[in-house]
């Protein structure tokens, strides 16, 4: 079994420092980077934080994650709420058993509740419920159904980033966006930034439909919308809202393929600020997520959904913040 000291070591880093990120330690002075590398170790060898709890009273939580365990570490938001979830889940003496790509027929006969992570149609909610009554989703909303949720902010996160790109004196904003589908295909989810985003600019009315292009959430997809921007628009815009981390750098790599300065000419703000907002170059400024504590909350609100018999369903967003980089002026 892999130990903080095998972490520390492929990390390079000391022990204390593994302790503290994976100990959820936000006073902790290290990089987005270094505790990321630490998080990403941590999971590639499969390491299981010591609990010290009665095991007659032992609660078994299935994590089903939507992602595949591979894309998961392409696009690690997902991966930041999963570590929230499991770094928590030890403070009440939950086991975990983490379930990928949404594989329902993997979760244990005995387990006490589920935390749903990602995207799920109306089928897969109906067979989550009835695999276990106990739900809690994460990045979904279904309180609507009745269901505990933890979100995030995206309308005054995005309201902040316009009204940024207006105290700039630029006027003329686009926006690369994404659409995806549940594991199932039965439902399209669309993207909530793009209404916060037509929300905010409309109220400068400044709102210009031509100026958003839809992707799908790939490094790919924002290169190839940028370059469509690029090459269709009769006015390239001079700043652009972007979805998340990896359609940014795939935008940003277009900019540069076709000799356009950011952020002198174009200005990039991305959302969720990942550690890929710090590995490319310009660094990209973006909407912070509080990742790790919205997989925490989910099993605070976990917690007392098993234990307390007045429970309610609740639904809790969680703020966005503004990180300032190299791509905006």
């Amino acid at each position: 079994m892999a130990t903080i000291r095998d972490i520390a070591k492929k990390a390079n880093v000391s022990p204390a420092t593994v302790s503290r990120v994976l100990n959820n330690d936000l006073t902790l002075s290290v990089t987005d980077q270094t505790r990321s590398n630490i998080l990403k170790i941590a999971t590639n060898l499969n390491y299981q934080k010591a609990s010290h709890k009665s095991t007659h009273f032992v609660k078994h939580l299935a994590l089903v994650q939507w992602y595949s365990e591979t894309k998961e570490q392409d696009d690690i938001y997902y991966m930041a709420v999963r570590e929230g979830i499991e770094q928590q889940a030890p403070t009440y003496g939950f086991e975990v058993t983490r379930i990928f790509h949404n594989d329902l027929d993997k979760i244990p006969t005995d387990t006490d509740g589920i935390l749903a992570v990602g995207k799920f149609s109306q089928n897969q909610v109906h067979q989550l419920r009835s695999i276990c009554p106990n739900l809690v989703f994460i990045d979904d909303d279904q309180f609507p159904e009745g269901f505990d949720t933890i979100v995030t902010d995206f309308k005054y996160g995005i309201k902040k980033v316009i009204d940024y790109f207006i105290e700039q004196d630029i006027s003329d904003i686009g926006l690369i966006y994404g659409e995806e589908k549940s594991t199932d295909n039965l439902r399209t989810i669309p993207d909530f930034r793009y209404f916060g985003f037509k929300e905010a600019t409309q109220k400068y009315k400044l709102f210009h439909p031509e100026y958003c292009l839809k992707g799908n959430f790939s490094k790919d997809s924002g290169y190839q919308q940028m370059k469509k921007a690029i090459q269709s628009l009769d006015h390239l815009p001079h700043a652009f809202f972007i979805s998340n981390d990896p359609m940014a750098a795939g935008a940003l790599k277009a900019l540069q393929e076709a000799n356009i300065n950011v952020p002198e000419r174009v200005s990039i703000f991305s959302f969720n600020n990942t550690s890929v907002a710090n590995y490319v170059n310009p660094e990209l400024s973006s909407v912070d997520v509080a990742t790790i504590q919205m997989g925490a909350a989910a099993v605070d609100l976990m917690q007392d959904l098993l234990n307390n018999p007045r429970h309610v369903a609740k639904r809790m967003e969680l703020a966005t913040n503004l990180i300032f980089r190299q791509s905006t002026i």
